[in-house]
């Protein structure tokens, strides 16, 4: 299946703020995060995307332009599943008083368990997250075969719970996992199992990525098996 690379939207009004921005519309990129963007949409420049998938809201769709802008012909298409969590009440209020909710401690601990008051649970955020990203996979290796690579924007929770599903990990230890404004984090689905390229990742070259041609006349099989000893 095709590779692909999560990227986190860059720093917003919100996070410097301190505030829970969540599906709050016009909330946009500040100066550091439209430099941010810049850098993570060069980092990827070299690369032959497939397709670009974004989040509706303001902020992953200005990251997603950037991107797209590097790559002639190539507009970002957008997938409501990969959109911000619905923290519902908690939408637009400080972190800091939030913080002081009993359900901070829940959300921390036991976020398979949470729905958020008014809004969406977590179980359900995960769900959707993880149901565009193999249904756009499924789609691109269909359109430019297996060894396509495709850029998906979204948000931190939402990437974070993409992740531990790709590790085989419960939903509840999704808070140990770190994804940074415009950081890259790349997953590789196979058959039978997806694996985790690089994770947190904002500066390292991408062009790795890029698959090898075969001198064969039929391209290898693409093997879901871990190399024994690391490749």
């Amino acid at each position: 299946m095709p590779t692909v690379i999560l990227v986190r939207h860059g720093r917003s009004s919100a996070n410097t703020s301190g505030t829970l921005a969540g599906r709050t519309p016009g909330v946009k990129l500040d100066d550091t995060g439209v430099q941010q963007a810049a850098a993570v949409a060069q980092r990827l420049a070299e690369l032959p995307l497939a397709a670009i998938v974004t989040s509706p809201l303001d902020r992953c769709k200005q990251t997603a332009a950037a991107i797209a802008k590097q790559h002639d012909g190539l507009r970002p298409a957008t997938d409501r599943r990969l959109t911000e969590c619905g923290y519902g009440d908690w939408t637009g209020q400080k972190i800091a008083t939030l913080a002081k909710d009993p359900l901070w401690a829940v959300v921390q601990q036991h976020p398979s368990a949470v729905t958020f008051p008014n809004g969406e649970s977590m179980r359900g955020m995960q769900q959707r997250g993880v149901d565009a990203v193999r249904a756009h996979d499924a789609e691109l290796a269909k359109s430019h075969g297996p060894n396509a690579i495709w850029v998906a924007v979204s948000h931190g929770d939402v990437i974070k719970a993409i992740v531990a599903d790709a590790l085989g990990q419960h939903l509840d230890t999704f808070q140990r996992i770190v994804v940074d404004t415009a950081s890259t984090t790349i997953i590789t689905y196979t058959a039978t199992r997806p694996f985790l390229v690089r994770l947190n990742d904002s500066g390292s070259e991408l062009a790795s990525l890029i698959p090898k041609p075969s001198a064969k006349a039929k391209p290898k099989k693409q093997s879901s098996d871990a190399v024994v000893g690391g490749r």
